[in-house]
């Protein structure tokens, strides 16, 4: 099953960028701008289960002009819930949706996004097989099956894309990807020339993924002995082993089987998605960085979007603070993470306040 190709980014990347500067207006000599007179740059995550990173952005960005400077919105993601939005915002592109199997079966109407004419779509796999789409009291990570990812992947493929960037966080699964290989395999498109990326919200290798996520996605101790050993199973029998290799446990293995079955290409989330937006280009040009997310804790420092942002930031001599609904960061873990300020809020007035004392209103 080696029909799709691996992705070097080049396809993506480089339009993305030509996209960026045509759709977003941001010309080249922005970067040289003099900081004393720059924008502030408000670069959020989603508030999860709460707010989108597009009304977070807002919210911080209308504070920040009440304090009377000029801000400017950029939402953006780790490959979880809300990638999908935010890529479109940030490249253009258009919306499609199918009617696919959600995570226990059941139809769910999901979207999927086309760029470049066509030529690249992005599937959020939040869309099809998320835990958004479970109840908390119907969840079932033993049942719950990733082959409306593996359709939603075909739907866009069936629409001529000959890229695809798969975003697999915020799963309701930990089937090891195995229903999204059959759902591919019924379509036909095993043998497909179609270059795969998979944006990875976490770098868990797969052997950790029932241990680490089975038990928010409703697995009680036995259960994530049961998955562990499924895996182990799925990962013996598969070409490429993915035990041991960082970032093949995300989505409940999905990432592994992509990359073991159809050599997809893995790649950190954040990074990926910071990229495509020209998040670098934007930060040079501003006066200060203002990012987010809906908790801060150890799992922000290993490629969540704050860590990611703080990190660019800092290497470049940008001042880079923080707004988020919860700081649960111990003191030697907030120094590592190198923020100048961390400020909790979790409504939105709360952020309208936090963006005017940033912006020192």
């Amino acid at each position: 099953m080696q029909g799709f190709g691996i992705s070097h980014l080049g396809g993506l990347h480089g339009s993305g960028r030509a996209h960026l500067r045509q759709d977003m207006g941001v010309p080249e000599i922005e970067v040289r701008r003099r900081r004393d007179d720059a924008s502030v740059l408000v670069a959020p995550d989603s508030f999860k289960g709460t707010m989108s990173a597009e009304v977070v952005a807002a919210e911080l960005a209308e504070g920040v002009r009440e304090a009377g400077w000029e801000a400017v919105e950029l939402p953006v993601a780790d490959g979880g819930e809300g990638t999908l939005g935010v890529l479109l915002r940030g490249l253009g592109g258009d919306r499609r949706r199918a009617m696919v199997r959600g995570p226990l079966g059941a139809p769910v109407r999901a979207e999927y996004g086309l760029l470049d004419g066509g030529d690249a779509a992005i599937a959020e796999m939040a869309q099809a097989s998320g835990l958004g789409l479970v109840e908390e009291g119907e969840r079932d990570a033993w049942a719950a099956s990733t082959y409306g990812t593996g359709e939603l992947i075909a739907a866009a493929v069936g629409d001529g894309a000959r890229s695809v960037v798969v975003t697999v966080g915020g799963s309701a699964t930990t089937d090891g990807g195995a229903g999204a290989l059959a759902a591919l395999a019924d379509a036909g498109l095993l043998d497909r020339d179609v270059e795969l990326v998979v944006a990875c919200d976490v770098r868990t290798p797969w052997e950790d993924a029932a241990r680490a996520y089975g038990p928010q996605k409703g697995a009680d101790p036995a259960t994530v002995r049961r998955l562990e050993r499924r895996l182990d199973s799925l990962a013996r029998r598969a070409p490429r082993d993915p035990r041991g290799v960082p970032m093949t446990g995300a989505a409940g293995g999905l990432a592994g089987a992509l990359w073991a079955h159809l050599g997809a290409r893995l790649v950190p989330g954040a990074g990926y998605v910071l990229d495509a937006v020209g998040f670098d280009r934007r930060m040079l040009a501003s006066r200060f960085v203002i990012t987010g997310e809906g908790r801060l804790d150890e799992q922000s420092l290993r490629g969540k979007v704050v860590g990611e942002v703080a990190t660019r930031c800092r290497q470049r001599g940008v001042a880079c603070h923080a707004v988020v609904g919860r700081n649960a960061l111990d003191d030697f873990l907030a120094r590592l993470v190198d923020l100048s300020t961390v400020i909790e809020a979790s409504t939105p007035a709360a952020l309208r306040r936090a963006g005017r004392r940033l912006g020192g209103g």
